[in-house]
């Protein structure tokens, strides 16, 4: 009985020590091809190509056309996780770029210049004014989007029909929408930038026609008013604070080496005149003595008259008598002496002299941004 018992303790011994030789196999087989698969994954994730992104904010009608014509070149593409870009392997996105351009796209929603390359024969006035207004739109939003702070513009351009009579001639006038990047601004010198830019663009049109909108409805090209209701724009309110930031850090640069760092505090409150004022003054001295002014000029003028009286008679029968018996004189007399009589000689001299008026023209302009009261 023993000796039965000691066989059968042998055969499930080694009928375990089989159990566990083939469980180790097999667990290392499943290693191993778990190990296989990994590299294989790896290998198979190495040899897809990297995506880049070959447009993006692109509108759905580009969107279309780039993936129409991607297919037709054979190129792969895929859409982002947003699908707001299209991605095509890396060694194809200058290709492909250079590809669309050559077919004009994306176009971008914008029609420039291009749209008067294909007018129809025979089109009327109306129809290429038209389209040269739209021509004009398209490029002045092109031009207005290449600003980095601005994402999307659109421009409306309203141009009167020109007038032989001209009363009746009409300024045009354009509109601007602007949609933003997410988190930037525009300051007053970009909109004004963008104002003078449309307003050179287009003939005749002046500055205050120009409106200027951002996506959420606010008006940026409002010139007229601040803003506020004292009148300061933000250009101003920043003047003042740098100005009390200045006097504060100049206070306290005197008094911290006397009490320390951390012993005083100071404030100011500056009170700025941003009026302007021009005045103009002319003051003309008092009456000076001749010797001390200057003489601009000098007329003189003299004339001199004397008067004759000649003898004579009244026509008549006594004066109509034969001559009397002529006999010598002793002394020759000049006839003209005899009957003329010389009366004294008048004379008149005037001068005339003209001053030079003496007066000082002064000219004041005083700048905005005086202080007109400094509370430290």
């Amino acid at each position: 009985m023993a000796t039965a018992e000691v066989s059968m303790n042998g055969g499930s011994g080694l009928a375990q020590a089989g159990k566990s030789l083939m469980g180790g196999k097999f667990m290392l087989a499943i290693g191993a091809a778990a190990v296989i698969a990994f590299m294989t994954v790896v290998w198979l994730w190495s040899q897809q190509p990297d995506y880049r992104v070959l447009f993006s904010n692109y509108s759905d009608k580009d969107g279309g056309a780039v993936v129409a014509a991607l297919e037709q070149m054979n190129i792969p593409f895929k859409f982002s996780e947003g699908g707001s870009a299209i991605m095509v392997p890396s060694n194809h996105v200058h290709e492909a770029r250079l590809k669309l351009a050559s077919q004009g796209l994306p176009k971008g929603g914008n029609v420039g210049f291009e749209l008067l390359e294909n007018q129809k024969f025979g089109v009327s006035q109306f129809v290429e004014q038209v389209n040269f207004q739209r021509a004009l739109e398209g490029e002045l939003e092109r031009s207005i989007q290449s600003v980095d702070t601005i994402q999307v513009a659109r421009v409306h351009l309203a141009i009167p029909k020109s007038s032989v009579f001209t009363r009746e001639q009409k300024k045009p006038t354009a509109s601007v929408l602007l949609n933003l990047h997410a988190g930037r601004s525009l300051d007053k010198r970009q909109v004004s930038a963008i104002v003078h830019l449309v307003a050179s663009s287009v003939p005749d049109l002046p500055i205050a026609n120009v409106t200027v909108v951002d996506q959420n409805g606010n008006l940026l090209s409002d010139t007229g008013k601040d803003g506020l209701s004292d009148g300061l724009d933000p250009a101003k309110l920043k003047y003042i604070e740098d100005l009390q930031r200045n006097i504060i850090k100049r206070v306290e640069s005197i008094i911290i080496p006397l009490v320390g760092a951390n012993n005083v505090r100071a404030e100011a409150t500056a009170e700025v005149d941003f009026s302007t004022m021009e005045q103009a003054a002319e003051i003309y001295k008092p009456n000076q003595t001749p010797e001390d002014i200057t003489v601009r000029s000098m007329q003189s003028s003299e004339s001199s008259s004397s008067t004759t009286t000649t003898t004579g008679g009244v026509p008549g029968a006594l004066s109509n008598q034969p001559p009397a018996p002529a006999t010598a004189p002793l002394v020759a007399n000049d006839p003209a002496e005899a009957s003329t009589v010389t009366t004294p000689v008048s004379s008149q001299k005037n001068v005339t002299t003209n001053y030079e008026v003496d007066k000082t023209v002064r000219y004041v302009q005083q700048p905005m941004g005086g202080i007109k009261r400094l509370t430290v």
